[in-house]
């Protein structure tokens, strides 16, 4: 599994499938930080192949990013505790 391929998977685990749409919504509750970067809540994912495009829309605006697979070091999820 090359290094593309371990992202992908920890964003699928973290998000879902938009119906109709190739894109992924993160689940309800649950938190991403890559790279250190802001936590993001609410986005919109999508696994190109050069690139995790992130979409986010706060305020009106809508706000895109773009991280090369081969330069995110970490991905971290947070989620409540479930007990």
């Amino acid at each position: 599994m090359d290094i593309k391929q371990t992202w992908e998977k920890v964003i699928e685990y973290a998000t879902m499938p938009l119906h109709g749409s190739l894109s992924r919504k993160q689940r309800k509750g649950v938190k991403i930080r890559i790279n250190e970067g802001a936590i993001l809540e609410g986005a919109t994912f999508f696994l190109e192949e050069l690139v995790l495009w992130v979409s986010e829309t706060s305020d009106g605006q809508v706000s895109n990013s773009y991280y090369d697979w081969t330069k995110i070091s970490s991905i971290k999820t947070i989620s409540n505790d479930e007990k």
